[in-house]
């Protein structure tokens, strides 16, 4: 059993680590919502039609709507906009800002009623992550690297946002007892929403499947079998047989297996911003994940990064 935990929290930190740089070759050739449309759609309708017979639970229309809340915040908006923005922000960078969902999710929580004010430790880690922002979107030139491109910056900043807020509504908000199930339902919901704004925004006119490299198809199909998949049946059995504690790791280990991958195999630069931006935030979360307050059920019921799901 303990081998099994280690080989699960091993495809948690490189799987959903390596979904970036997945993401990253598949918008090549397929438009960034055709992408996250087709996978989040197909994955979610073979996982509904596995734990909608294993569990034997039948969703009620309230599950459904908390569904379609959900996905539509953490799928379309979420997931959706980290695949927007990666055409124009490297996949490291990416992951890099989306790790600011743990500080977001720290924010969303005291402010609503009867939220939890952080504590001293929060407090800090709040400050030191936005000033790590700042490092990496604010000076227009430092240690000879350009900034991020702010636009993409900004739909990524949207996006931890959406899946904050999402997290937290799912979390106070009727649904199925099994976890896969919910799961499910709100990837299927989600990618249905990513698929109609693909065709609102003109993203099938000119697109042709035939054009689809290897490559991409590839990354699409990795990011339904492991991302979707493996990655996320890994993280719902280390919820089981390990502490929040230690599944909140994730959210500090994946930015850094993406920034390595997207350096290895993309060639995208570890600049000196980079580096100092990356050091910062992640202390940050750190710093947030790790302080001593009620924060277990937050953990345990909020889903995996944009990026990652």
């Amino acid at each position: 059993m303990k081998t099994l935990v280690l080989l699960a929290f091993a495809a948690v930190y490189v799987i959903w680590g390596s979904t970036y740089l997945a993401i990253r070759v598949g918008i090549e050739s397929f438009p960034p919502f055709v992408l996250a449309g087709i996978r989040h759609v197909t994955a979610g309708l073979v996982l509904y039609a596995v734990f909608r017979r294993k569990t034997g639970i039948r969703p009620t229309g309230a599950h459904w709507w908390t569904a379609a809340v959900t996905g539509f915040m953490l799928l379309f908006i979420g997931n959706g906009g980290v695949s927007w923005a990666e055409q124009t922000v490297p996949s490291g960078i990416a992951a890099l800002l989306v790790a600011t969902v743990s500080l977001w999710l720290v924010i969303f929580d005291w402010l609503r009623p009867g939220g939890i004010r952080p504590v001293a430790r929060v407090t800090f880690g709040l400050l030191l992550g936005f000033g790590g922002l700042v490092l990496l979107v604010g000076p227009a030139h430092l240690g000879g690297s350009e900034r991020v491109d702010l636009r993409g910056a900004g739909v990524l900043m949207v996006a931890s946002l959406a899946w904050a807020w999402g997290s937290l509504y799912s979390k106070h908000r009727d649904k199925p007892a099994a976890p896969m199930l919910n799961a499910a339902m709100q990837s299927f919901a989600g990618g249905v929403v990513l698929l109609m704004a693909a065709a609102l925004t003109g993203e099938f006119h000119g697109f042709h499947f035939a054009a689809v490299s290897i490559r991409s198809w590839l990354a699409l199909v990795y990011l339904i079998g492991f991302g979707s998949g493996i990655g996320f049946s890994a993280y719902v059995f280390i919820l089981e047989k390990s502490t929040p504690a230690r599944v909140g790791t994730y959210a500090f280990v994946n930015p850094v297996v993406a920034l390595f991958l997207g350096w290895l195999i993309l060639a995208e630069p570890l600049t000196l911003r980079t580096i100092l931006a990356a050091g910062v935030i992640l202390t940050a979360v750190i710093l947030v994940i790790t302080a001593p307050h009620p924060t277990p059920a937050r953990v345990k019921e909020s889903l995996p990064a944009p990026g990652e799901a």
